[in-house]
C-alpha cells in the first residue's frame, strides 16, 4: 500500500546519497532544501513498506499552479506510483482553488504523456530545448 505525505527535511536527509542514483540526475540536495524553505512549493513523497519510493511538488504562483516534479524510484517504476502522486497533486491543487495546474513533460516521454492525458491534462505549447538544452517540452495544464 502506498501513502502519500508531506516531505520533510528529515526525509530529504535519507535521500540525499541515493537521490541521483536511485531516482534520476534531476535536482540535487541543496536545490531540494531550498524547495522545501520556499512557502511557496509543496513537496510529497510516496512510501512503500517504510520506504520512499517516489516524489512530486508543486508551485503555487497568483492564479497557477506548478507541478515541478513526479519521480518514482528506478527500481519501483511502472507500480502506479507516479499516478498516485499525480492524483494527490491533483487533489491539493483543487484544494487551493486556483485556476490550473501546469507542467512541462518531455516531448520524448510517452507514458508520461499518456498518463497526464488520462487525468484530462491538455497540450498547450511547447518549450524548445527545454531539457539539457536539447530536447524539447510540452507544455500541459489541467483546468480546474
Amino acid at each position: 500500500m502506498i501513502q502519500i505525505r508531506p516531505m520533510t527535511i528529515s526525509d530529504l536527509d535519507n535521500m540525499k546519497d541515493i537521490l541521483i542514483q536511485d531516482f534520476d540526475d534531476f535536482w540535487n540536495y541543496n536545490i531540494f532544501k531550498s524547495e522545501l524553505e520556499n512557502p511557496n512549493s509543496e513537496y510529497f513523497i510516496a512510501i512503500e513498506n517504510d520506504e520512499i519510493v517516489g516524489f512530486g511538488g508543486i508551485w503555487i504562483s497568483v492564479d497557477d499552479i506548478h507541478i515541478t516534479n513526479i519521480v518514482t524510484k528506478k527500481s519501483y517504476r511502472n507500480h502506479g506510483i507516479g499516478t498516485k502522486l499525480l492524483e494527490h497533486l491533483i487533489k491539493i491543487s483543487k484544494e487551493k482553488e486556483l485556476s490550473s495546474l501546469t507542467l512541462e513533460v518531455n516531448e520524448k516521454n510517452e507514458p508520461a504523456i499518456k498518463l497526464y492525458e488520462k487525468h484530462h491534462f491538455q497540450k498547450i505549447g511547447q518549450r524548445k530545448n527545454y531539457y539539457n538544452q536539447n530536447e524539447n517540452a510540452i507544455i500541459m495544464t489541467y483546468y480546474f
